[in-house]
């Protein structure tokens, strides 16, 4: 349970096994983002994709229970301000286990009871494809 006093910039940590199930794509994107490429094999199949993929809005959930799960639920992380720079460079696809990496950019003084601590993150397939980038802003709280 780290206080921000005791994180530091460079700080690397990896975490998750997450396998990603046609049927969740599915029904995720039915739900939140349905576009034909998320919820319909034909259509999928004959896209630029070649089949189905994950919404993007989905790898960051997907991304999210990985940070909770392995790093967050323990620690004194109070919530995030936002995310920076959010990328999807490679489409995630049924079938794929999710990883991620995390490594503190940048930590600065918030106010009296928090810091702000910037977290690069990368979410990577078994292949070693890149699937999501982003840097976390999230609040920790101080001694």
């Amino acid at each position: 349970m780290n206080y921000f006093e005791e994180l530091t910039v460079g700080e690397s940590d990896s975490v998750g096994a997450y396998e990603v199930t046609r049927e969740e794509v599915t029904s995720f994107a039915e739900q939140y983002d349905p576009q034909a490429i998320h919820t319909d094999p034909e259509v999928a199949a004959a896209s630029m994709f070649g089949g189905l993929v994950a919404s993007g809005w989905h790898t960051a959930a997907m991304t999210m229970r990985l940070l909770v799960d392995g790093r967050l639920a323990d620690s004194r992380a109070l919530g995030a301000l936002g995310v920076d720079s959010l990328r999807w460079p490679e489409p995630v696809r049924p079938g794929d286990t999710l990883s991620v990496r995390t490594e503190i950019s940048e930590t600065e003084v918030f106010d009296e009871e928090r810091g702000r601590v910037a977290i690069a993150v990368t979410t990577t397939t078994q292949r070693g494809d890149t699937a999501l980038t982003m840097v976390a802003q999230v609040l920790w709280e101080r001694r």
